[in-house]
């Protein structure tokens, strides 16, 4: 059993990345399609395409490289653990790489990057970074 889904998701795409692949397959959930949705809107990877099938539903993404052929995404980074949960007002959320990163935060008014929620005025569970 998998104590933690998110991380595993994290830890696919940083092993797809490393590995040079075009694409990586994650089982799905709506919290990680979230992710993935903010992952796309923030230009970290070109797309993502959610597959119906049973017993577990899959969500494909496909991985951004430049021109270099080097990964778009630096880094990941699973901040709130199970076992250890970050929950931050709105002026202690982190600003990743001076703003050059994203933190992904879990909020009463959903998931959103970090300065989404320092827009709003609402804290929350941080959840990821991404660089």
């Amino acid at each position: 059993m998998m104590t933690d889904p998110i991380a595993d998701m994290l830890a696919r795409i940083k092993n797809a990345l490393r590995a040079r692949k075009k694409t990586v397959t994650v089982p799905a959930s709506r919290l990680k399609m979230e992710i993935v949705k903010i992952l796309k809107e923030e230009g970290f990877i070109e797309d993502f395409q959610y597959i119906e099938e049973k017993p577990q539903a899959k969500i494909e993404i496909t991985l951004k490289y430049d021109e270099a052929k080097r990964p778009v995404i630096a880094g990941l980074k699973r901040v709130s653990k199970p076992g250890r949960r970050l929950y931050l007002g709105y002026q202690k959320l982190p600003k990743v790489m001076d703003g050059l990163g994203i933190a992904i935060v879990s909020t009463s008014q959903g998931i959103m990057p970090d300065y989404e929620a320092r827009k709003r005025k609402i804290g929350g569970e941080v959840i990821c970074e991404i660089w």
